[in-house]
């Protein structure tokens, strides 16, 4: 007799959902790569968000554009539910050295609405770690 995988129970997935965050890394320059870095550390693992848009947490970094200005509106628009967005690094937070640019977003939070800021040129992957760790 064949053995079969049964399907998860939905219980189950519903349990494990309610307790971990899945992260959209929206990683427009340097400080992608520290959070990328922090998503795959060893002492907490962050879900990264697949095609399925099941997002909890927003996360930008990087210089945000006049051209990507757009683009990160409609990305935060499509998401279902409510997404909590942190602003990764001093470009992200303020427009960083290129705030007085003419092409420069000072800061996402004239785009989307910001829960958290995590300061930093780059801020090092704990304070990401950190960042989730403190969200409601």
């Amino acid at each position: 007799m064949p053995l079969t995988a049964a399907a998860p129970a939905p219980l189950v997935l519903d349990r494990g959902r309610r307790y971990s965050l899945t992260v959209l890394n929206v990683g427009l320059a340097c400080c992608a790569v520290e959070a990328v870095v922090a998503s795959l550390d060893a002492d907490g693992v962050v879900p990264l968000a697949g095609a399925d848009r099941d997002v909890q947490v927003m996360v930008v970094s990087g210089t945000v554009t006049s051209k990507l200005a757009p683009l990160v509106q409609r990305l935060h628009a499509s998401l279902p539910g409510p997404v909590r967005v942190v602003a990764f690094g001093a470009c992200a937070s303020s427009g960083g050295p290129y705030w007085d640019s003419y092409c420069v977003t000072a800061g996402v939070d004239q785009l989307v609405p910001v829960d958290l800021y995590v300061p930093g040129c780059p801020p090092r992957p704990q304070a990401l770690l950190d960042a989730l760790d403190s969200l409601p």
